[in-house]
């Protein structure tokens, strides 16, 4: 396993749309393996291949105890509307908010070259969401608005926690 250079906003491979994996090999064990480490060096929950130089449709997601390995992710249902502030590891220092469906069904081939299907819903189907846009090569501030420093957002979370905690 190895920690994987991230590719930053301007780099052109994250512009581009990811090739389908159409088989598993070594190297695409290697790849999920340094996606995972490079994802938990940097405290991120999600990660896909083009961030790491690699167009090929591969993304991780981390929740709670959960790991989704997405090998060819593709969104087959989606529900409702929600409105997620989100920023990336691609793109330093911003954020910004991105309407996102706030449930839905994924297929996709995990590790083992087993199809999975599964429907997630509110924080999690919008970091799936985010991750497959990686993969069609969408970066978050393709689609936000209200985009700022994450300085600016966390002093504006610490203000209105300090409020509630006057009440």
């Amino acid at each position: 396993m190895a920690l994987r250079q991230i590719r930053m906003h301007g780099d052109e491979i994250l512009k581009k749309k990811s090739k389908p994996v159409k088989e598993i090999t070594p190297a695409i064990i290697e790849l999920l393996d340094d996606l995972k480490q490079t994802m938990d060096a940097k405290d991120g929950v999600g990660i896909a291949a083009p961030q790491v130089g690699i167009l090929r449709r591969i993304a991780l997601v981390a929740h709670e105890d959960d790991l989704y390995e997405l090998i060819n992710p593709l969104i087959v249902e989606s529900e409702g509307v929600q409105r997620c502030n989100e920023a990336c590891l691609s793109v330093a220092g911003l954020c910004g908010d991105v309407e996102r469906p706030f449930k839905i069904t994924v297929k996709f081939m995990n590790r083992e070259w087993q199809e999975q299907t599964v429907t997630v819903d509110d924080f999690l189907a919008s970091v799936f969401c985010h991750e497959i846009d990686h993969l069609d090569g969408v970066i978050f501030i393709d689609k936000a608005t209200n985009v700022q420093s994450l300085d600016e957002e966390r002093s504006r979370a610490r203000r209105r926690y300090r409020r509630k905690a006057r009440r």
